[in-house]
């Protein structure tokens, strides 16, 4: 399995927000899914990531979120124009709104 197909295909951060957009495809259909994580520094200094946020994360981790929904817009849509005329994406938009 190469590097490759562990890393996300986009990342935005703020800070130490940021959030990771992953690529999934089988069955010649694609999905897009995202991860949210906070960095910090445990008692001893070492770097840790968390899923939890505080109330003042919550403006930034929207701002995080409507990035990360505009690149998923632009990568289904070039999906789409890379498809056979004819076919279907295969993903559910409903699913994922």
């Amino acid at each position: 399995m190469s590097d490759e197909k562990n890393r996300p295909v986009q990342t935005f951060r703020d800070g130490n927000l940021k959030v990771a957009i992953w690529e999934n495809t089988r069955e010649d259909k694609t999905a897009y899914s995202v991860q949210f994580r906070r960095s910090y520094r445990d008692p001893d200094g070492q770097p840790r990531e968390a899923d939890t946020y505080y109330a003042g994360d919550l403006l930034r981790l929207s701002r995080l979120a409507t990035q990360s929904y505009d690149r998923i817009g632009e990568l289904r849509r070039a999906d789409q124009s890379k498809m056979k005329p004819g076919r279907t994406s295969g993903h559910d938009q409903d699913r994922d709104r």
